[in-house]
């Protein structure tokens, strides 16, 4: 899963770059996040990739903090990095649990 995180990352930041212009408020990029988190604890990430979970978290929050404060590149590139991670967790919780 190692080289999937890595053209993930490759994948994102890509994008990112691509979307260096854009400075409107990450409205999809943050729905995203939340929905993957959500999807994560379902799959039950917080018991079988507690580390992973948390730090997808932890980066939403931090996104969150960012867009509030009108850092909008800043929480456009948190909230894909949380969704990348919550991602990550939820496949790892789905094969821990036999899915």
């Amino acid at each position: 899963m190692g080289k999937a995180l890595a053209q993930l990352v490759l994948v994102l930041l890509i994008a990112l770059g691509g979307a260096g212009g854009c400075a409107g408020v990450p409205v999809q990029e943050m729905s995203d996040a939340r929905q993957m988190l959500q999807a994560a604890e379902a799959a039950g990430a917080p018991a079988h990739a507690p580390l992973r979970y948390a730090e997808a978290r932890r980066r939403l929050a931090a996104a969150e903090r960012a867009l509030e404060m009108g850092r909008y590149a800043e929480a456009r590139r948190l909230a894909l990095e949380a969704r990348a991670l919550a991602a990550e967790a939820r496949e790892r919780a789905r094969r821990a649990g036999g899915e």
